[in-house]
């Protein structure tokens, strides 16, 4: 029986080895028939046809390509500032190139380079483009600098969705220095950052942005005297059950600990049985809330229970009463004696990466706690409804490990 079985191995492993060899050589001869590296050694033909699109900050090329049998593609070699060579390029399946980084708006020359198989290039083609004002410039003076809770508000458009960093400065009077804060990365339609912790002073604060190409724009300053802003006195928090709130206490977790000052765990975390989550609580004094910072369950922040849209609803009753919550409202809607004082959605992560990939740098922006800016139209509250409107992992049930809440006490 032994020998049986060597037998049968034997002549398993030869099946296996011949079938290895066969997928082998036809792969040694699919791959023949593709040339990605040629012998010829022919100098292609240049572009011809060429107009341009001025965009900005940047221009979009269009030519004929040579009609060279062994051309790769195009390759486009520009100066975009006074220290800086960039290179694009674009294969042979279309005819039109972006080149882009332009730091001024301003007249520059593009060489224009048909490359074969064999990496030989043709003669240049010199193309002069004029590239529109670039993003950078445009947005950085384009923000509004107005003052804001405990800070000063950066706001702007971002029409082409750039991805910049904005340099958000503060002048110290005691090093007579202007401080540079953490950069803010944007990449959205709108920008809308801040600055925060300062007192209701006058201040002067500045903003420059950078591009990803290394271009910098000039530093715009403004003094602004911010609103007043402090945190809220958590211990003055408490719970205020109604009937339609989410159930809790599940493993331990209660509504009480999400305001009890511990970024640790235990937390808020509903019953996995209802279809919405739904906390209630009162703050101790009327406030008009500024901005709230919420703290997520790690390690998995942007996956299954953890928060990703929420509602807050408020109301100025001493005794607000229960009510059914419609959902999807828009803020300012009134449900008895509460209103809807903001929809919010968690950011995605910083990297760009999906949020199942997020990295660790993704994470600890999170760890750290996430601001949410109130609006401006929001009233004065007593009690707060937390309204959780999708998770991360599209759970019917929530847990979140602190709130903490920024305003003005009435």
């Amino acid at each position: 029986m032994k020998k049986l079985n060597d037998k049968k191995g034997l002549f398993s492993l030869m099946f296996t080895i011949s079938l290895a060899v066969i997928a082998l050589a036809s792969c040694k001869k699919k791959d023949a028939n593709i040339e990605i590296i040629s012998k010829d050694m022919t100098k292609p033909g240049v572009v011809s046809n060429v107009s341009v699109e001025n965009l900005d900050g940047a221009a979009k090329i269009t030519y004929r390509l040579p009609d060279s049998k062994n051309l790769l593609y195009v390759l486009a070699r520009y100066s975009i500032n006074d220290d800086r060579v960039r290179e694009t390029k674009a294969s042979y399946y279309t005819d039109t190139i972006m080149v882009d980084g332009f730091a001024r708006a301003k007249e520059y020359e593009v060489s224009l380079y048909a490359v074969s198989r064999a990496n030989v290039m043709s003669d240049p083609v010199v193309v002069k483009v004029h590239p529109k004002t670039p993003n950078y410039i445009l947005i950085n003076s384009g923000l509004e600098i107005t003052p804001d809770f405990g800070g000063a508000n950066f706001f702007g458009l971002n029409k082409n969705r750039s991805p910049l960093a904005l340099h958000l400065l503060v002048y110290n009077e005691t090093t007579q220095k202007y401080e540079e804060q953490d950069p803010e990365y944007v990449n959205t339609d709108t920008i809308d950052v801040s600055i925060r912790n300062l007192p209701p002073v006058p201040q002067k604060v500045g903003v420059y942005t950078t591009d990803r190409f290394g271009n910098v724009s000039d530093t715009v300053f403004k003094t602004v005297t911010p609103l007043f802003e402090t945190l809220l006195d958590k211990s003055k928090f408490f719970v205020y059950p109604l009937a339609s709130d989410a159930p809790t206490n599940q493993f331990g977790w209660d509504l009480k600990y999400l305001f009890d000052g511990n970024l640790g765990e235990p937390g808020w975390h509903t019953n996995t049985n209802v279809p919405r989550s739904i906390g209630t609580f009162g703050i101790g004094v009327p406030a008009k809330i500024s901005r709230l910072v919420i703290w997520q369950r790690g390690p998995s922040y942007y996956e299954y229970q953890n928060t990703r849209k929420f509602t807050l609803w408020g109301s100025d009753k001493d005794n607000p009463a229960d009510v059914n919550l419609p959902t999807g409202s828009a803020p300012g809607t009134v449900a008895g004696d509460w209103v809807n004082m903001g929809n919010f959605v968690f950011p995605n992560p910083p990297s760009g990466l999906a949020p199942s990939q997020a990295n660790e740098a993704d994470k600890a922006f999170v760890a750290k706690g996430v601001n949410f800016t109130m609006p401006r139209s929001a009233g004065p509250a007593k009690y707060i409804r937390l309204e959780v409107t999708q998770t991360w992992g599209g759970l019917t049930y929530v847990n979140a490990l602190e709130i903490s809440m920024y305003g003005n006490p009435l």
